[in-house]
Parts: C-alpha cells; structure tokens; sequence
C-alpha cells in the first residue's frame, strides 16, 4: 500500500541539525539573493570585453531572420539549438542585436543558476552549504566564459539545474500532481536545449530510487513524468542524429586521457579545477543519497557522452559538459562546509579562491578569447573600410580559409554601410542553411565597380591567395591592389580599377 502520510524530509533533518549548531541563523532569500547578485556583478564585469565569437555569429544570423526561416533551417542544420535560437529571436525583437542584448540573456542564466545551485545546496546539504555552493559557483571562470556568450550553455546549466530543483519538490510532496507537473515540463526543457544534458537522468533516477524505498507510488508517478519528455523529445533526437556527422565531423574520437583531462576545459582553469574536485572529495552529509545524487550527476554525463562519441560521430566536447558545474559546486560547497566550521574559516577560503583565479578571469575577458586560439579582429577589419569606405564600393570575403569572417566584419559595421558582395550568389538565409553560396562563375559577378574591399584571414603579402582560385583570377584580370592594412589575424586590402590609389597617411586601427 502506498504511504498517505507526508514522510519526514531529510533537507529538514540537514537543516534542524545545521540552525542547532549555527545559533539559528536564519537563511530567508540571502541564500538565493546573494548567490544571484554576486554571479551577476562578476559575470557582467567586462560583458563586452571580447569580440564576438563565431558561434555567436551564427546566433545573430540565425535570430535575425524570420520564424519561418529558423524552422526551416533547423529542418537542415542546429536542430538541437532550435529552441534557443527562436528565444532568442523574440528577445532580439524586443531589445535589439547589441552585444550587450545578445549576451545578456547567458548572464542571466547563469545568475539564476547559481540562484538554484543555492537552493539544492540548503535541501541537499543545509543552507551554509547551499550559500557556499552558489558563491562558488559564482567564482568559476567557465561561469563567466559562458555567462558572456550568446550561446544556449549558459540556459542548459539553468534548466538542469532547475529540473533537479522541481524533482526534490515533487519529492517532498509525492501527492501533488502541480508539482509532477512543473517537473514533468522542465525535464523536456532540458532536452530541448540540448540533447545531451539529459545524461543528467541518471541522477534523478537515483534519487527518486531513494524515496521510492519508502512510497512504493514513487515506481510509477515519475514514470508518468518522463512520458511527456520522450514523446516531445523524440523528433528532435532523430532529427539532430541526423544532422550530427554533418556539424561534428570535425570533432576527434576521445582517448583515455581525454575522459580526465577535460575537466580543466569544463572549468575553464586547471587551477579551479583541481580546487573544486579536491573540495568535491571532502564532501560530508548524514545522509548517502545527496553525495551519490551529485556524484552521478558530475561523473556519469562525461563517461556517457565518451562512450557514445566512439561510433560514427563524436559528440565529446567541454561545452556539452558544463551542465555537470552545478553539481561539482555543491559537492565542492559540501566539501568547504565540513571542513571550515565557521563562516570566518570559509569566506577566507572563497577570498583566496577568487583572487587565485583572477589571472583566468581576466583571460576569459580577452578580446579574441571567443575566438581563440585562432583570432580574427572584426572590429579593427570594420574600422579600417569604416574610415576609408567610399560610396560604390564592393567587397569580397574569404570563406576559404575561415568561417564567418563575412558575418563578423558585416556585425562590426555600421548598419548603414552597405557594401554589394561580389561573389555572394545566395545568403544563408535565402537558403535556410548556415553557409553562403557562392557565384559558380566568378568573372561574371563582377559588376565595374571601381573599388573593391577584399578581407581575408592571415597576412599573406598576396591576399588574393586566400580565397577561390577562380575568384582570384577574376579579380587580378580587372584590378590590381591599392594597399592593403593588416590586423590581428587578418588583412585588409583595397583593390582598384587602373591607376593604383595611394595608400592613407596613417595605419589605421589594428589590435
């Protein structure tokens, strides 16, 4: 017979047996409030600091175009970003494409995150623990990294996070259908954001194993749960499965050391790796089943996702595994909890925590880290024909060499300064695709015009080697170069029509 009775919850035991030892300091919304506020203030210190990356390129492409469009194209390319994608076109309608905009929604995330990181620390562990939890997670440079692109990471680490949330809830009142409900709705969430946080359900099985010992109703409530999550979720994984050889094909088959050298990219430092994990270790509750909750929800993902990326497709990279920095930082605020006995002890812990990894902070803030390690300044290549743009002018864009370059320099100039693309036959967005087609007759786009702006990555003394052979050779047939600028990763050249002009007095910008 199932059990009628509301049980004892054990986040009350954990936190009748913490105010006993603490004084009864009261918790109130500080524990979430300050963990939201500090992540916040850190993740938007330098929110614009470094130039857009090209993912995020390919989110400004994406949201700038019509909701049919964004559908369609997700029938061919990015199935499994689709739910962001059209989030954030709603956004960007709202607020516009500014940096700032198209950033601010991953700092938001990532502030509720560390909101929720708080509150299953208070059930879990007790609400020192909690607020531990979350202050760490605040100091993560991965946490700022990832809280400053326009990218959907930041909104799957919420979404995990907060889906664990509403399972601990469902748990402390089996007899509530709202609350199955409100989980039954955040777990598909999760999946539509991406795919393989749901290596995340491991956990939650374990912990729903954990109650169910004592309400037999718990074999079959969350059963009824996750129906909805397979029925919604299971055309976006066929789909995304066969989109992925296409978008992955570039990503290397892990080896062994691969699986344990991964985690100093998941953190975005070795330092606050081997920090977090030592912390992690210490971990102490009187209770097993929050240890082994966050233990499976920081380790299985990983060893689930190197296992699956031995096939045909490798889907074995740091960014899908962010979602699993929650649990470490609750392991990890367990772990300082048990160790410092009073708040003095710990906030000089964090204190050290933060100023050690300032060195990695302020790299997540450089200006090609979106980028890196291969940077391109947009920016500088925009100011360069910026200043010296005339009326008429065309321009020709390397998409040999790199992608995107077309897409960062066109981001970083004024919306005004139009240019017509020589060599563009179809945009993306014409073809619901992510790539450009090109002019299969190079020689016959060309349309007199008497200047054209020839960007191209590298600083090859002869940029015209950068791009299509036959682009190349209809453009040395009818110009010659004027002068040519470089900048960080890049070079810009003027290319005229008979006389060369002279090259401007000064430099230009170049970072």
């Amino acid at each position: 017979m199932a059990v009628t009775a509301p049980l004892p919850s054990p986040r009350d035991e954990i936190q009748r047996a913490e105010t006993a030892g603490s004084g009864g300091r009261p918790t109130g919304p500080w524990l979430w409030l300050v963990p939201f506020v500090l992540t916040a203030a850190v993740t938007s210190f330098g929110l614009t600091d470094s130039l857009l990356g090209r993912d995020e390129l390919v989110t400004w492409d994406m949201v700038n175009r019509g909701t049919g469009r964004i559908l369609a194209t997700l029938r061919h390319v990015d199935a499994v970003h689709g739910t962001y994608y059209l989030l954030m076109h709603a956004w960007v309608g709202l607020f516009g494409d500014s940096t700032v905009s198209l950033r601010l929604p991953s700092l938001l995330a990532v502030a509720g995150t560390a909101s929720v990181v708080a509150l299953l620390g208070g059930r879990l562990f007790g609400s020192r623990a909690g607020l531990t939890a979350g202050t760490l997670f605040s100091l993560l440079p991965a946490v700022s990294r990832y809280g400053q692109e326009a990218r959907s990471y930041a909104w799957v680490m919420l979404a995990v996070a907060l889906a664990t949330l509403l399972l601990l809830r469902a748990l402390d009142a089996p007899r509530s259908p709202w609350r199955w409900a409100a989980y039954a709705l955040a777990l598909p969430g999760v999946g539509l954001l991406h795919l393989i946080a749901l290596s995340v359900v491991p956990a939650h099985v374990l912990l729903i194993a954990a109650h169910a010992r004592r309400d037999r109703s718990l074999w079959w409530k969350p059963a009824l749960a996750l129906l909805p999550a397979a029925a919604c979720l299971t055309p976006l994984v066929l789909l995304g499965r066969s989109q992925a050889q296409r978008q992955l094909y570039w990503v290397p088959k892990p080896d062994g050391w691969a699986l344990i050298s991964v985690w100093q990219d998941v953190f975005a430092s070795a330092l606050t790796a081997g920090a977090l994990i030592t912390l992690a270790v210490l971990a102490r509750s009187p209770r097993r089943t929050p240890l082994l909750v966050c233990a499976v929800w920081a380790l299985v993902p990983p060893v689930v996702v190197w296992l699956n990326s031995h096939g045909d497709v490798s889907y074995f990279r740091q960014v899908y595994l962010l979602f699993t920095l929650p649990a470490w930082t609750l392991l990890a605020g367990a772990g300082l909890t048990a160790v410092c006995r009073s708040w003095k002890a710990a906030a000089a812990v964090l204190v050290a925590l933060a100023v050690l990894t300032l060195p990695d902070q302020a790299r997540m803030r450089q200006p090609f880290e979106h980028d890196a390690p291969v940077p391109l300044d947009y920016a500088a290549a925009a100011d360069v024909v910026r200043l010296h743009h005339q009326p008429g002018d065309a321009v020709v864009y390397d998409r040999e060499s790199t992608w995107k370059l077309d897409g960062g320099v066109q981001y970083y100039l004024p919306r005004g300064l139009r240019m017509r693309d020589v060599f563009l036959s179809k945009a993306p967005g014409a073809i619901d695709q992510l790539y450009t087609l090109d002019c299969p007759a190079p020689a016959r786009c060309l349309k007199g015009e008497q200047r054209v702006w020839l960007l191209t990555q590298g600083n090859d003394p002869d940029p015209l080697t950068a791009i299509n052979q036959g682009q190349a050779d209809a453009l040395r047939a009818q110009y010659r170069t004027s002068w040519s600028r470089p900048v960080t990763g890049m070079t810009v050249t003027l290319l005229v029509r008979g006389a060369t002009e002279q090259p401007p007095g000064s430099r230009g910008p170049a970072r």
